[in-house]
């Protein structure tokens, strides 16, 4: 899982609908070679595929994304442990879903906040 120490080394995922694999890469500091490998190995991960065979995430998607980049990274998982861990913990991946739905629009909506008051 995300902790919230990791959460503000990353950048905040701005508000849209789909990312092309380049802005994944950024967001979650992780290259495009990896994104690729992981929808292999993480059954979880799939992004919307169109025309050219172009990937585009969700926000559910980088979520995920920054999940798994925790559990490798941060946490020292193997790719077969962070998988198990992912598939065992579905309802609670739920709930850590929405807490970082709410922790992102917190922040965002605080950003916003912060404009407003220098206009």
């Amino acid at each position: 899982m995300l902790e919230p120490s990791n959460n503000q080394e990353l950048p905040v995922i701005p508000g849209k609908r789909y990312f092309t694999i380049g802005e994944v890469s950024e967001l979650c500091e992780v290259k495009p070679h990896v994104l690729r490998y992981w929808e292999q190995e993480f059954p979880q991960l799939s992004p919307v595929k169109r025309r050219g065979n172009r990937r585009y995430y969700q926000r559910q998607d980088v979520l995920l994304i920054r999940q798994i980049r925790a559990l490798l990274y941060d946490q020292g998982f193997t790719i077969g442990g962070a998988r198990q861990r992912l598939s065992g913990d579905e309802a609670k991946e739920d709930v850590t879903h929405y807490k970082q739905l709410i922790r992102q629009t917190i922040s965002e909506l605080e950003e916003v906040l912060q404009v407003l008051k220098t206009s």
